[in-house]
């Protein structure tokens, strides 16, 4: 899982292949970069950037076409790939990718851009207001209650006595 901005616009691929209804596949490759700012021990404040090689595949690729840009803060969600490849010089290079799962577009939304984004104004907050505070009425309390006769015992016992033994 990773939450950063990604460093540049998504280089769109479409790999060669028979599909059986004629598209292709497509993939979309890019840069993202995640940070994270600490104290150190002299109490200065530290940044760390890490980049990350992003690869998304069919939908997510669609995904990242019409709406990621450089800047863009997205979160993902994906599995490491580490590949090889021969270099122009013919030396076997490694590198480290994170293969597309879940995208999902964060941050703001840009002005104007196609139509497909449009900013809507933010609601309107209600202005809080101090209640009003008004003197409680206090009034005399009723008289007490006379206690009620008590009742005859059906067991045969006094009137006064509360116990049933």
């Amino acid at each position: 899982m990773l939450i950063g901005n990604v460093g540049r616009d998504p280089e769109i691929r479409y790999l060669e292949g028979n599909q059986p209804n004629g598209n292709q596949t497509k993939v979309a490759t890019f840069t993202l970069a995640t940070s994270e700012r600490f104290r150190d021990r002299n109490g200065e404040t530290r940044e760390n950037t890490e980049w990350h090689n992003i690869v998304a595949w069919r939908n997510n690729a669609d995904v990242a076409e019409k709406f990621i840009h450089k800047g863009t803060q997205i979160y993902i969600e994906g599995k490491l790939r580490t590949r090889s490849y021969n270099d122009s010089t013919g030396n076997k290079k490694y590198t480290t990718e994170v293969v597309v799962d879940t995208l999902q577009l964060l941050g703001r939304r840009p002005e104007g851009e196609d139509g497909a984004f449009q900013q809507r104004p933010a609601p309107e907050q209600p202005q809080y207001s101090q209640p009003q505070y008004s003197q409680p009425q206090y009034s005399q309390p009723a008289a007490p209650a006379q206690p009620a006769a008590p009742a005859a015992d059906p067991f045969g016992g006094e009137p006064t006595d509360d116990l049933p033994f």
